[in-house]
């Protein structure tokens, strides 16, 4: 997938679902029910029991979803994802050899930033987008707004806080798009395996979304 590609993705859909599964078999029913909830972008992350059965998986049972892959933290992990099908790839950091790989790899990178000059320094060193975090330990919904000014023309994508509630909000601040996990997939949801009510979540989180 080409960046501009992902980009515009990204601004259609509007949410990324993100999961962290302690089992093969978990991943596959919490992904397959927010698709059924209307959720097409899934982040499977590379710190997951075995992602790298569950990506292929997931690409193979739910063709019209982008699955991608994020916790990233170096080239070999990179790489090993991108190997195992991974069409996006999330990082919580700037890496500047880390985007370097994935640019020359033609797979979307959105680096991890918090500060103005993270923000900066990873979209000047290629990547696709920027994932703010954790987004509401600096100021939530008001810090995205504040970055629109100076940072406008980069692609922000808040995780950490967001939730069903607020992610409405942070699209209007001006957030290209926004990952949520927890609030997606509470732990007693999942441990009840409760994958209906998971599945209302988010049809009800995508109904609040400004083109929703």
């Amino acid at each position: 997938m080409r960046a501009n590609d992902c980009l515009a993705l990204l601004k259609q859909e509007q949410v990324i679902a993100v999961i962290r599964a302690n089992s093969q078999q978990i991943g596959l029913q919490l992904a397959k029910s927010v698709r059924q909830g209307g959720i097409r972008l899934i982040e499977i992350t590379w710190d997951s029991h075995q992602p790298e059965k569950l990506i292929p998986q997931l690409r193979d049972e739910l063709p019209d979803c982008t699955i991608g892959t994020g916790t990233i933290l170096t080239v070999d992990q990179l790489n090993s994802a991108i190997a195992q099908g991974a069409q996006f790839v999330f990082s919580p950091h700037v890496n500047s050899q880390l985007i370097e790989a994935s640019v020359a790899a033609q797979t979307p990178i959105i680096a991890g930033a918090l500060s103005p000059t993270e923000i900066i320094t990873a979209w000047q060193a290629g990547a696709t987008a920027v994932k703010v975090f954790p987004a509401q330990a600096a100021g939530g919904v008001n810090y995205i707004q504040s970055l629109q000014g100076p940072l406008g023309q980069i692609p922000l994508i808040p995780t950490g806080g967001v939730t069903l509630e607020n992610a409405q909000a942070f699209l209007n601040a001006g957030a290209t798009a926004v990952g949520l996990s927890s609030q997606l997939f509470p732990n007693s949801l999942v441990d009840s395996e409760n994958w209906e009510a998971i599945s209302q979540r988010a049809s009800l989180l995508k109904r609040t979304l400004p083109s929703g």
